[in-house]
């Protein structure tokens, strides 16, 4: 059977617009998905529900569809979004109207059941992460469209595999590959060079989105589009398959794909080919995001000039210690950008910054932003801010809780409005952690060299929930030999003050040559609470390889 050849055109609500268009006439696909969900994401659709009931769905989407749909339909490529968001049925309706009025024959399905808001009252966004053979049952029904919510990311690509391979439920080997080569696509440019470690290896300006070619057997090859920019190796692949990943298992709701089985080879020019991957009965529950309002948050961020700059932080905080001592949370960072004799003005600075939040508005709003503004010719010289307070803006909160798969129902909406119920998984199994595989052996002594990480190995980190995750990788099974021995959880916390005081598991990945180290509540309380300078983690990864350690001189 020739490979189900399957593409990504968006990474997440915002991603590249004409990446729909580049994808559908740069080669040859036979469907082509997009990623529009983030925990952000949810959050954000959810208060834009409040003022618009008939909102809730990524509205990009419809205008990207309203310059490709004939193209796609010319073509005969499928299309499986998840930009419904909050509400697919609404944005099934709107791509139907959109046809009608483009004139372009296609049939539309989607997928929902996701949506638990009425067990979770006081949430803005209450949604389970569903599986893909609802989006099975719309394509094995011709749908040309198809259209969900709150699915897992992999699921846009397990959905048309189980579809076009007539794969059931229990092929665990074949889910799980198709799972792996869902987690590579899902990030578009992130697996063909973007925000890749070695960015440097190829050319970047304008990376191409990836497509897999995916076999009935579970095994696929990255790859993109010929011609387009950016580049596959085993490398990005790698990358990307260790974002926003914890240990062996990575649960799913159709299955739980085995990374620590994972088989990476080179196939030729932008071309990696993933096989091995072993899969296991999911787990017996449902990851559920909860997202709703937690306050009001604001901050001010005060540039401090040329000398005594703790001494000047110190009369800030001092200050307005009366108003910030009045809201439930107030955080002060000092970060020390200046150095000594500047020959600019920005060189020579540094940055106070204030982030406050409460339930009441008033306190981080207007109580703030005027004891903020009265300094302005009263504190230390050369006062100034990055820019005024606001009035406070309200921030969110994630939590994922879990529930039974019996307690979703998911359904699948046949273009011609038949529903199809969508039964859970016949077996489970619980999530058990899997033993910490042996370890290569040590590299010789000899002698070493204070250097960055980072010249010897990459790393990617992200985001999950309040929790991040940082996947270390080594290039040479040298570098492998050091970095597994050398890079414990106590030498991690050590590279990384800030994961001192927080819980965190360190997962060994050998056939990626790879360490995955999961920090615990670094992000508090999400992406969207801000608790943090880099808020979903993304350059974590980057810190880690900057900081310095012995390194064996064999290696550089």
């Amino acid at each position: 059977m020739t490979p189900l050849r399957i593409g990504n055109a968006s990474g997440f609500y915002g991603d590249r617009f004409d990446a729909l268009r580049e994808m559908l006439t740069g080669g040859p696909l036979d469907v082509l998905t997009g990623d529009y969900l983030a925990e952000l994401t949810m959050l954000i659709l959810g208060r834009d529900r409040l003022k618009d009931p008939g909102a809730g769905y990524a509205r990009t989407f419809l205008r990207q569809l309203e310059e490709c749909l004939g193209l796609a339909h010319d073509r005969g490529v499928r299309i499986v979004t998840n930009a419904g968001g909050l509400n697919p049925a609404g944005l099934a309706d709107a791509v139907r109207a959109l046809a009608e009025r483009l004139g372009v024959p296609v049939r539309v399905a989607h997928v929902e059941g996701d949506d638990l808001g009425a067990a979770h009252p006081g949430t803005l966004a209450a949604h389970a992460y569903l599986g893909g053979f609802g989006i099975a049952a719309c394509l094995r029904a011709g749908a040309d469209i198809v259209v969900t919510g709150r699915v897992t990311d992999a699921a846009l690509v397990t959905g048309p595999a189980a579809a076009h391979f007539g794969w059931a439920p229990t092929e665990y080997d074949r889910l799980a590959g198709a799972v792996v080569a869902g987690h590579v696509l899902e990030c578009g440019a992130q697996a063909t060079g973007g925000n890749y470690a070695f960015f440097r290896d190829g050319d970047v300006r304008r990376p191409g989105f990836p497509l897999a070619e995916l076999h009935a057997d579970g095994t696929c090859v990255i790859t993109k589009h010929e011609g387009t920019g950016g580049f596959v190796d085993t490398g990005t692949v790698t990358a990307q398959l260790l974002y926003e990943t914890g240990g062996a298992r990575y649960p799913g709701p159709d299955v739980t794909a085995r990374l620590d089985t994972v088989t990476l080879t080179p196939d030729g020019p932008d071309r990696v080919r993933v096989a091995g991957v072993r899969g296991e009965a999911p787990p017996p529950t449902l990851k559920v995001g909860l997202n709703r309002l937690g306050g009001f948050r604001n901050e001010v961020v005060f540039v401090l000039t040329g000398l005594d700059i703790e001494a000047k932080a110190a009369l800030v905080r001092e200050q307005l210690a009366p108003v910030a001592g009045k809201v439930a949370d107030a955080r002060w960072e000092l970060v020390r950008t200046d150095r000594p004799d500047a020959p600019t003005e920005e060189t020579a600075s540094a940055l106070l910054r204030l982030v406050v939040r409460d339930p009441d508005q008033r306190l981080v709003g207007r109580a703030l932003s005027g004891a903020a503004v009265e300094l302005a010719l009263a504190s230390y010289p050369g006062f100034h801010v990055l820019a005024p307070p606001g009035q406070g803006a309200p921030y969110g909160v994630f939590e994922a809780v879990y529930v039974p798969h019996g307690a979703v129902d998911h359904v699948a909406v046949l273009h011609d409005g038949t529903r199809i119920g969508v039964p859970p998984p016949p077996h489970t199994a619980a999530l058990t952690d899997v033993p910490e595989p042996p370890l290569p052996s040590p590299l010789p002594s000899g002698p070493r060299r204070r250097a960055p990480l980072g010249l010897v190995a990459g790393a990617r980190s992200g985001d999950k929930g309040g929790d991040a995750n940082v996947g270390v990788w080594a290039r040479t099974g040298d570098a492998w030999r050091w970095l597994a021995h050398e890079l414990t959880v106590e030498r991690f916390r050590e590279l990384l003050p800030e994961t001192r005081d927080l819980p965190v598991t360190r997962h060994v990945l050998p056939r990626l040559r790879a360490l995955n180290f999961v920090v615990g509540s670094l992000l508090g309380e999400g992406v969207a609470a801000q608790a943090r300078f880099d808020p979903q983690a993304k350059a974590l990864g980057e810190w880690l390889r900057a900081r310095h350690l012995d390194i064996p001189e064999v290696l550089l």
